[in-house]
């Protein structure tokens, strides 16, 4: 089983925070009626419940205000680190108060016991399952663009959605893991365009692998991860470092099939943590997410 690793929280400001947080009820799915299904009312940080697999699910819902006359939106799926929380993860990588400019959807997505189900371990919730399960309740209550589901995480988060890239990327258009890509291979499927963001001093995740004394999910470094993806889209075998003055480096591959970008974005002397001062890890990815869809 993992490390646990704790959420990683961050101060913010309580007029950026308070809206989002103010709507912390908890609702249940129910049977809708044509008239209601792809609704684009607002919601704030809502509960929701949801039932797979047989187990009683949990997640967090995130609808933007001022974008009821579009026809879809964009849905970013955000799970938290091991042993961490919906609550705490939207706190901290703040993707719901970029979405109510940006103008899509969030769903903070929740872990039984706080821990994804990856390694996929026997007896434990099928995680990939939830996930889907998930996107269909989401796009039963609110107009999501299939084509524009993306996933991201911190931490065991990362490993869930790098994941969901493998065994979902008939529904996931693109990944952008921070602090703990890998490559889940054999895959089968389309190319996935993949996003990573990762700090040279992590001590959890390490970026060399090869961690002595842990277990086989923690032998594979970041590059063997990148490489993985990149074989996996069909680029080119060679990687390009570029490394410009400042704390950002940058891994990438070229010439991956259907435009299915892979890049890393190294930060120096960097944590165990979400990116916010050496780059802003939120805008980075969004940025990322914008330019992929799945074909239509």
């Amino acid at each position: 089983m993992p490390a646990i690793e704790s959420a990683v929280v961050h101060t913010v400001l309580l007029h950026a925070v308070a809206p989002l947080l103010a709507f912390g009820v908890w609702s249940s799915a129910g049977a809708q009626s044509p008239s209601q299904a792809c609704s684009l009312e607002p919601v704030a940080g809502v509960q929701q419940r949801l039932t797979s697999g047989g187990r009683q699910r949990t997640y967090r819902l995130f609808v933007p205000r001022g974008f009821e006359t579009r026809s879809r939106l964009p849905l970013v799926l955000d799970l938290h680190g091991s042993g961490g929380t919906a609550a705490n993860q939207a706190r901290t990588s703040r993707f719901e108060i970029l979405a109510a400019r940006e103008g899509f959807v969030v769903a903070t997505l929740q872990a039984e016991g706080s821990l994804w189900n990856v390694p996929v371990r026997n007896g434990r919730p099928d995680d990939v399952a939830y996930v889907s399960d998930a996107i269909d309740q989401v796009s039963a209550r609110a107009c999501i663009d299939p084509a524009r589901v993306y996933a991201t995480g911190f931490s065991g988060g990362a490993r869930m959605s790098s994941l969901l890239a493998c065994r979902l990327n008939s529904r996931i258009a693109a990944i952008a893991p921070m602090a703990g890509l890998r490559w889940p291979g054999p895959c089968e499927g389309r190319a996935v365009p993949v996003l990573t963001l990762h700090g040279l001093a992590d001590p959890q995740n390490t970026y060399e692998g090869h961690a002595i004394g842990r277990g086989a999910e923690w032998v594979e470094s970041v590059p063997e991860a990148l490489a993985g993806w990149a074989r996996h889209n069909h680029c080119a075998p060679d990687v390009i470092f570029e490394d410009p003055p400042g704390p950002l480096s940058t891994l990438r591959y070229q010439g991956c099939a259907d435009g299915a970008e892979v890049r890393l974005i190294r930060i120096d002397d960097f944590p165990h943590d979400w990116a916010r001062d050496e780059i802003d890890a939120t805008a980075a990815m969004w940025e990322f997410f914008r330019g992929h869809s799945l074909p239509r």
